[in-house]
């Protein structure tokens, strides 16, 4: 599977984790649900701005959660059924363990 293929994998079942209720939109509503350690994977834009990565990647590192870059903000969002974001949180393990897989992190 090629990684174009394996993305586009990956942004439909973000979209099905959506439908399911087990993602987190945005930085601050992921730095709060990685708080209340509801958070197994973190997905970060490639075009997401440095500082937004700074203010999830030490809080997610600190909490033992995977973070992995997917793909740019519009695409992230849309994936969700929202505008462009810079992060999004999956809180429930068997997406975020198939995510993984996925991505190239098993």
């Amino acid at each position: 599977m090629t990684g174009t293929s394996r993305r586009a994998e990956a942004l439909a079942l973000l979209g099905l984790a959506q439908r399911a209720g087990a993602v987190v939109k945005g930085t601050d509503g992921v730095r709060q649900a990685i708080r209340r350690g509801e958070v197994r994977l973190v997905l970060l834009a490639e075009d997401g701005s440095r500082t937004q990565q700074e203010k999830v990647r030490p809080l997610a590192r600190a909490r033992g959660v995977r973070c992995a870059i997917l793909a740019d903000r519009g695409d992230l969002g849309a994936a969700v059924g929202s505008g462009p974001l810079a992060a999004v949180a999956v809180t429930r393990s068997s997406f975020a363990e198939e995510l993984e897989v996925l991505l190239g992190r098993d």
